[in-house]
Protein backbone atom coordinates (compact mmCIF):
# COMPACT_ATOMS: atom_id res chain seq x y z
CA UNK A 1 0.00 0.00 0.00
CA UNK A 2 1.34 3.75 -0.80
CA UNK A 3 2.53 5.60 1.73
CA UNK A 4 4.76 8.93 2.43
CA UNK A 5 7.54 7.45 2.38
CA UNK A 6 7.50 6.37 -1.54
CA UNK A 7 7.90 9.72 -2.42
CA UNK A 8 11.99 9.57 -0.80
CA UNK A 9 13.48 8.26 -4.25
CA UNK A 10 16.93 6.53 -4.24
CA UNK A 11 17.05 5.86 0.09
CA UNK A 12 15.07 2.19 0.44
CA UNK A 13 17.20 1.49 3.61
CA UNK A 14 16.12 5.38 5.07
CA UNK A 15 12.13 4.05 3.90
CA UNK A 16 12.39 1.04 5.12
CA UNK A 17 13.89 2.63 8.75
CA UNK A 18 10.91 5.24 8.88
CA UNK A 19 8.44 2.89 7.74
CA UNK A 20 9.27 1.09 10.57
CA UNK A 21 9.19 3.73 12.93
CA UNK A 22 6.03 5.08 12.17
CA UNK A 23 4.22 1.44 12.33
CA UNK A 24 5.80 0.24 15.78
CA UNK A 25 5.13 3.68 17.45
CA UNK A 26 8.70 3.96 17.89
CA UNK A 27 9.11 7.64 16.64
CA UNK A 28 12.29 9.45 18.41
CA UNK A 29 11.58 13.27 19.88
CA UNK A 30 14.24 14.32 17.26
CA UNK A 31 16.07 12.92 13.82
CA UNK A 32 19.07 14.23 12.49
CA UNK A 33 19.62 13.12 8.58
CA UNK A 34 22.49 13.29 7.04
CA UNK A 35 23.96 13.21 3.43
CA UNK A 36 24.58 15.38 0.37
CA UNK A 37 22.70 17.51 -1.21
CA UNK A 38 20.55 15.89 -3.74
CA UNK A 39 20.02 12.59 -1.21
CA UNK A 40 16.22 13.70 -0.63
CA UNK A 41 16.61 14.44 2.92
CA UNK A 42 14.13 17.12 3.17
CA UNK A 43 11.59 14.80 1.24
CA UNK A 44 11.98 12.65 4.04
CA UNK A 45 11.49 15.15 6.60
CA UNK A 46 8.50 15.71 5.06
CA UNK A 47 7.18 12.38 4.87
CA UNK A 48 8.03 11.52 8.59
CA UNK A 49 5.98 14.27 8.98
CA UNK A 50 3.00 13.51 7.13
CA UNK A 51 3.16 10.11 9.00
CA UNK A 52 3.15 11.35 12.32
CA UNK A 53 0.12 13.82 11.92
CA UNK A 54 -1.81 11.95 9.25
CA UNK A 55 -5.03 10.83 10.72
CA UNK A 56 -4.84 7.18 10.24
CA UNK A 57 -1.34 7.27 11.36
CA UNK A 58 -0.01 5.89 8.21
CA UNK A 59 0.66 8.75 5.63
CA UNK A 60 -2.15 7.87 3.24
CA UNK A 61 -1.69 11.05 1.37
CA UNK A 62 -6.09 11.19 1.65
CA UNK A 63 -7.03 12.96 4.81
CA UNK A 64 -6.41 16.54 5.50
CA UNK A 65 -4.03 16.40 7.08
CA UNK A 66 -1.82 14.75 4.86
CA UNK A 67 -2.55 16.82 2.21
CA UNK A 68 -1.71 19.93 3.93
CA UNK A 69 1.72 18.91 4.84
CA UNK A 70 2.52 17.47 0.95
CA UNK A 71 1.33 21.21 -0.19
CA UNK A 72 3.43 22.10 2.49
CA UNK A 73 0.91 24.11 4.07
CA UNK A 74 0.22 22.80 7.33
CA UNK A 75 0.26 25.17 10.17
CA UNK A 76 1.91 22.82 12.53
CA UNK A 77 4.96 21.50 10.13
CA UNK A 78 7.49 24.88 10.46
CA UNK A 79 10.57 24.27 8.20
CA UNK A 80 13.32 26.86 9.01
CA UNK A 81 16.81 27.71 7.47
CA UNK A 82 19.83 29.98 8.32
CA UNK A 83 18.75 33.44 8.10
CA UNK A 84 22.53 34.72 8.64
CA UNK A 85 25.27 35.10 6.58
CA UNK A 86 27.23 32.51 8.41
CA UNK A 87 24.42 30.18 9.29
CA UNK A 88 21.94 30.26 11.92
CA UNK A 89 21.11 33.41 14.67
CA UNK A 90 20.96 32.77 18.05
CA UNK A 91 18.00 35.39 17.98
CA UNK A 92 16.56 32.94 15.07
CA UNK A 93 17.14 29.95 17.14
CA UNK A 94 15.62 31.68 20.18
CA UNK A 95 12.80 32.30 18.38
CA UNK A 96 12.62 28.76 17.35
CA UNK A 97 12.85 27.91 20.84
CA UNK A 98 9.95 30.08 21.85
CA UNK A 99 7.42 28.69 19.06
CA UNK A 100 8.04 25.09 20.32
CA UNK A 101 6.33 26.06 23.56
CA UNK A 102 3.30 27.11 21.78
CA UNK A 103 0.10 23.85 21.56
CA UNK A 104 -0.32 22.83 17.97
CA UNK A 105 -2.69 25.13 15.77
CA UNK A 106 -4.83 21.75 13.75
CA UNK A 107 -3.01 18.55 15.04
CA UNK A 108 -1.80 17.08 18.10
CA UNK A 109 1.27 17.06 17.02
CA UNK A 110 4.02 19.47 16.16
CA UNK A 111 7.20 19.15 13.90
CA UNK A 112 10.16 21.28 12.86
CA UNK A 113 12.47 20.82 10.23
CA UNK A 114 15.58 22.58 10.23
CA UNK A 115 17.69 22.88 7.08
CA UNK A 116 21.55 22.66 7.10
CA UNK A 117 22.30 22.25 10.90
CA UNK A 118 25.84 22.14 9.77
CA UNK A 119 25.73 25.94 9.83
CA UNK A 120 24.22 25.81 13.23
CA UNK A 121 27.30 27.36 15.73
CA UNK A 122 28.45 27.07 18.84
CA UNK A 123 26.12 29.99 20.70
CA UNK A 124 22.97 29.45 18.43
CA UNK A 125 23.26 25.38 19.94
CA UNK A 126 23.07 26.70 23.18
CA UNK A 127 20.29 28.12 23.03
CA UNK A 128 18.17 25.51 21.33
CA UNK A 129 20.54 21.93 23.51
CA UNK A 130 17.47 21.99 26.30
CA UNK A 131 14.79 21.93 23.46
CA UNK A 132 16.23 19.16 21.43
CA UNK A 133 17.10 16.97 24.73
CA UNK A 134 13.64 17.48 26.28
CA UNK A 135 10.93 18.86 23.51
CA UNK A 136 7.45 19.62 24.83
CA UNK A 137 5.41 16.29 24.78
CA UNK A 138 4.11 15.73 20.93
CA UNK A 139 6.75 17.71 19.15
CA UNK A 140 9.30 16.08 16.64
CA UNK A 141 12.20 17.73 15.82
CA UNK A 142 14.16 16.72 12.13
CA UNK A 143 17.61 18.25 11.69
CA UNK A 144 19.21 18.03 8.16
CA UNK A 145 22.61 18.32 7.87
CA UNK A 146 25.49 17.55 5.26
CA UNK A 147 27.60 15.16 7.17
CA UNK A 148 27.65 14.24 10.84
CA UNK A 149 31.13 15.33 11.12
CA UNK A 150 30.19 18.67 10.34
CA UNK A 151 27.58 19.39 12.80
CA UNK A 152 28.08 20.19 16.71
CA UNK A 153 28.95 16.83 18.70
CA UNK A 154 26.47 18.34 21.28
CA UNK A 155 23.53 19.00 18.55
CA UNK A 156 24.88 14.95 16.89
CA UNK A 157 24.41 13.19 20.70
CA UNK A 158 20.62 14.08 21.20
CA UNK A 159 19.65 12.88 17.89
CA UNK A 160 19.13 10.26 16.14
CA UNK A 161 21.16 10.05 13.22
CA UNK A 162 20.02 8.36 9.70
CA UNK A 163 22.76 8.66 6.97
CA UNK A 164 21.95 8.90 3.15
CA UNK A 165 23.49 8.03 0.67
CA UNK A 166 24.63 9.42 -2.62
CA UNK A 167 22.83 8.41 -5.33
CA UNK A 168 24.59 7.84 -8.58
CA UNK A 169 23.63 9.75 -11.18
CA UNK A 170 22.19 6.95 -13.70
CA UNK A 171 20.27 5.71 -11.47
CA UNK A 172 18.78 9.25 -10.17
CA UNK A 173 17.52 10.09 -13.92
CA UNK A 174 16.21 6.63 -13.90
CA UNK A 175 13.89 7.25 -10.83
CA UNK A 176 13.38 10.29 -12.54
CA UNK A 177 12.21 8.65 -15.73
CA UNK A 178 10.20 5.88 -13.86
CA UNK A 179 8.15 8.64 -11.63
CA UNK A 180 7.37 11.35 -14.68
CA UNK A 181 7.45 9.18 -18.14
CA UNK A 182 9.73 11.44 -19.08
CA UNK A 183 13.20 10.35 -21.17
CA UNK A 184 16.61 9.77 -19.89
CA UNK A 185 17.66 13.32 -21.67
CA UNK A 186 15.10 15.73 -19.85
CA UNK A 187 15.32 13.73 -16.64
CA UNK A 188 19.10 14.65 -16.38
CA UNK A 189 17.88 18.48 -17.24
CA UNK A 190 15.76 18.52 -14.73
CA UNK A 191 18.33 16.81 -12.40
CA UNK A 192 20.95 19.27 -13.55
CA UNK A 193 18.34 22.27 -12.73
CA UNK A 194 17.47 20.60 -9.10
CA UNK A 195 21.74 20.41 -8.24
CA UNK A 196 20.88 16.42 -8.08
CA UNK A 197 17.87 15.67 -6.07
CA UNK A 198 15.33 13.60 -7.01
CA UNK A 199 12.11 14.56 -5.52
CA UNK A 200 12.27 18.17 -6.79
CA UNK A 201 13.55 17.22 -10.29
CA UNK A 202 10.30 15.02 -10.85
CA UNK A 203 8.38 18.00 -9.33
CA UNK A 204 10.56 20.10 -11.78
CA UNK A 205 9.63 18.37 -14.88
CA UNK A 206 6.13 18.22 -13.73
CA UNK A 207 5.19 21.61 -13.95
CA UNK A 208 5.23 24.14 -16.83
CA UNK A 209 6.32 26.68 -15.44
CA UNK A 210 10.03 25.44 -14.28
CA UNK A 211 10.09 24.10 -18.04
CA UNK A 212 9.47 27.67 -19.18
CA UNK A 213 11.89 28.98 -17.17
CA UNK A 214 14.64 26.59 -18.51
CA UNK A 215 14.10 27.61 -22.19
CA UNK A 216 13.96 31.40 -21.15
CA UNK A 217 17.43 31.21 -19.16
CA UNK A 218 18.67 28.86 -22.42
CA UNK A 219 17.98 31.51 -24.21
CA UNK A 220 19.16 34.18 -22.52
CA UNK A 221 22.93 32.37 -22.23
CA UNK A 222 22.77 31.72 -26.22
CA UNK A 223 21.97 35.52 -26.86
CA UNK A 224 24.64 36.95 -24.27
CA UNK A 225 27.58 36.91 -26.37
CA UNK A 226 25.59 39.42 -28.51
CA UNK A 227 23.60 41.08 -25.76
CA UNK A 228 23.89 44.61 -24.81
CA UNK A 229 23.71 45.81 -20.85
CA UNK A 230 19.92 46.65 -21.69
CA UNK A 231 19.13 43.38 -23.05
CA UNK A 232 21.05 41.91 -19.98
CA UNK A 233 19.08 43.68 -17.83
CA UNK A 234 15.19 42.78 -19.14
CA UNK A 235 16.37 39.10 -19.72
CA UNK A 236 17.35 39.35 -15.47
CA UNK A 237 13.80 40.95 -15.31
CA UNK A 238 12.21 38.78 -16.77
CA UNK A 239 14.01 35.90 -15.27
CA UNK A 240 12.86 36.89 -11.65
CA UNK A 241 9.51 37.12 -12.54
CA UNK A 242 9.24 33.90 -14.49
CA UNK A 243 10.93 31.95 -11.11
CA UNK A 244 8.49 34.03 -8.53
CA UNK A 245 5.95 32.88 -10.91
CA UNK A 246 4.73 29.15 -9.12
CA UNK A 247 4.81 31.39 -5.85
CA UNK A 248 1.67 32.73 -6.94
CA UNK A 249 -0.29 29.59 -6.35
CA UNK A 250 0.87 29.05 -3.44
CA UNK A 251 -0.22 32.41 -2.23
CA UNK A 252 -3.74 32.08 -3.32
CA UNK A 253 -3.73 28.43 -1.14
CA UNK A 254 -2.18 30.03 1.95
CA UNK A 255 -5.06 32.46 1.60
CA UNK A 256 -7.32 30.27 1.40
CA UNK A 257 -6.39 28.34 4.25
CA UNK A 258 -6.03 31.24 6.13
CA UNK A 259 -9.59 32.40 5.57
CA UNK A 260 -10.66 29.16 6.64
CA UNK A 261 -8.92 29.37 10.08
CA UNK A 262 -9.28 32.62 10.94
CA UNK A 263 -12.93 31.74 11.85
CA UNK A 264 -12.19 29.47 14.55
CA UNK A 265 -8.49 30.25 15.50
CA UNK A 266 -7.15 32.90 18.57
CA UNK A 267 -5.82 36.09 17.18
CA UNK A 268 -2.52 34.44 18.18
CA UNK A 269 -2.61 31.44 16.35
CA UNK A 270 -3.10 33.61 13.16
CA UNK A 271 -0.43 35.29 13.44
CA UNK A 272 2.12 31.52 13.81
CA UNK A 273 -0.24 31.36 9.99
CA UNK A 274 0.90 34.28 8.77
CA UNK A 275 4.62 34.12 9.93
CA UNK A 276 5.20 30.10 8.60
CA UNK A 277 3.58 31.49 5.62
CA UNK A 278 6.18 34.07 5.00
CA UNK A 279 8.92 31.90 6.11
CA UNK A 280 7.25 29.17 3.47
CA UNK A 281 6.92 31.79 0.89
CA UNK A 282 10.23 32.94 1.34
CA UNK A 283 12.06 29.69 0.96
CA UNK A 284 10.08 28.62 -2.17
CA UNK A 285 11.33 31.73 -3.85
CA UNK A 286 15.08 30.96 -2.86
CA UNK A 287 14.74 27.58 -3.94
CA UNK A 288 12.96 28.75 -7.77
CA UNK A 289 16.19 31.25 -7.82
CA UNK A 290 18.61 28.86 -7.07
CA UNK A 291 17.42 26.94 -9.65
CA UNK A 292 17.68 29.44 -12.34
CA UNK A 293 21.49 29.75 -11.39
CA UNK A 294 21.53 25.66 -11.13
CA UNK A 295 20.33 26.40 -15.15
CA UNK A 296 22.76 28.44 -15.61
CA UNK A 297 25.52 26.36 -13.79
CA UNK A 298 24.72 23.60 -16.13
CA UNK A 299 25.28 25.49 -18.98
CA UNK A 300 28.27 26.75 -18.20
CA UNK A 301 29.74 23.06 -17.59
CA UNK A 302 28.78 21.81 -21.10
CA UNK A 303 30.13 24.41 -22.60
CA UNK A 304 33.47 23.93 -20.60
CA UNK A 305 33.28 20.17 -22.07
CA UNK A 306 32.72 21.21 -25.15
CA UNK A 307 36.00 23.55 -24.96
CA UNK A 308 37.70 20.11 -23.86
CA UNK A 309 36.31 18.55 -27.02
CA UNK A 310 33.97 16.14 -25.16
CA UNK A 311 30.23 17.02 -26.97
CA UNK A 312 29.07 13.80 -25.93
CA UNK A 313 28.77 14.29 -22.34
CA UNK A 314 26.57 17.92 -22.80
CA UNK A 315 23.64 17.60 -20.93
CA UNK A 316 22.06 20.35 -22.27
CA UNK A 317 21.51 18.74 -26.43
CA UNK A 318 18.83 20.50 -27.03
CA UNK A 319 20.91 23.60 -26.81
CA UNK A 320 24.09 22.04 -28.30
CA UNK A 321 24.50 24.80 -31.05
CA UNK A 322 24.53 27.63 -28.42
CA UNK A 323 27.12 25.67 -26.42
CA UNK A 324 29.14 25.19 -29.44
CA UNK A 325 29.28 28.90 -29.81
CA UNK A 326 29.91 29.96 -26.78
CA UNK A 327 32.96 27.35 -26.87
CA UNK A 328 33.95 28.69 -29.75
CA UNK A 329 34.30 32.20 -28.81
CA UNK A 330 35.87 31.31 -25.08
CA UNK A 331 37.92 29.09 -23.36
CA UNK A 332 38.07 27.23 -20.39
CA UNK A 333 39.75 29.11 -18.31
CA UNK A 334 37.45 31.62 -18.16
CA UNK A 335 34.50 29.19 -18.30
CA UNK A 336 36.00 28.46 -14.49
CA UNK A 337 36.11 31.98 -13.59
CA UNK A 338 32.31 32.19 -14.76
CA UNK A 339 31.20 29.18 -12.77
CA UNK A 340 33.14 30.69 -9.69
CA UNK A 341 30.92 34.01 -9.99
CA UNK A 342 28.12 32.26 -10.56
CA UNK A 343 28.55 30.13 -7.60
CA UNK A 344 28.63 33.83 -5.88
CA UNK A 345 25.54 35.34 -6.87
CA UNK A 346 24.06 31.91 -5.43
CA UNK A 347 25.35 32.70 -2.11
CA UNK A 348 24.46 36.52 -2.04
CA UNK A 349 20.47 35.25 -3.59
CA UNK A 350 20.63 32.79 0.05
CA UNK A 351 21.60 36.09 1.98
CA UNK A 352 18.17 37.51 1.06
CA UNK A 353 20.52 40.70 -1.42
CA UNK A 354 17.59 41.50 -4.63
CA UNK A 355 17.24 38.96 -6.70
CA UNK A 356 16.99 41.30 -9.92
CA UNK A 357 20.31 42.63 -8.44
CA UNK A 358 22.01 39.21 -8.48
CA UNK A 359 20.94 38.00 -11.68
CA UNK A 360 21.40 41.10 -13.80
CA UNK A 361 24.90 41.50 -12.18
CA UNK A 362 25.32 37.61 -12.86
CA UNK A 363 24.62 37.91 -16.71
CA UNK A 364 27.08 41.05 -16.83
CA UNK A 365 29.63 39.81 -14.81
CA UNK A 366 29.24 36.52 -17.14
CA UNK A 367 29.68 38.29 -20.54
CA UNK A 368 32.80 40.19 -19.58
CA UNK A 369 33.97 36.93 -18.21
CA UNK A 370 33.79 34.75 -20.78
CA UNK A 371 33.78 37.23 -23.92
CA UNK A 372 35.07 40.64 -23.61
CA UNK A 373 38.83 39.58 -22.32
CA UNK A 374 38.59 38.19 -25.80
CA UNK A 375 37.42 40.85 -27.63
CA UNK A 376 34.70 38.55 -28.93
CA UNK A 377 31.65 40.39 -27.38
CA UNK A 378 30.28 42.31 -30.43
CA UNK A 379 27.38 44.16 -27.84
CA UNK A 380 25.20 46.61 -29.66
CA UNK A 381 25.84 50.46 -29.18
Amino acid sequence: MADAFDAVFGQPQVRDFLRAAVSGDKVSHAYLLVGPAGSNKTAAAYALAQSVLCEHGTGCGECDECRRVMARTHPDVHFYAPEGAMGYLVEQVRSIVADVSLAPIRAKRKVYILDRVDLLGVQAANAFLKTLEEPPTGVLIILLGRTQESVLSTIVSRCQVIPFRTIPAAEAAGLVSQNTGATRERAAWALQACDGSVSKAVAFLKSGECMELRRNVLGTLAALRLSDDWDIVQAASSMVVQAKAPLDEVRSQQARDLEDASEFLERAAVRQIEQRNKRLITAKSNELLHQTTAIIRGWLRDVLVMCAGAPEVVVNSDALDAIADAAANTDAARVAAALEAVRRYDEAISYNVSPETCIDAMLLDMRHTLYDASGSHAGRD
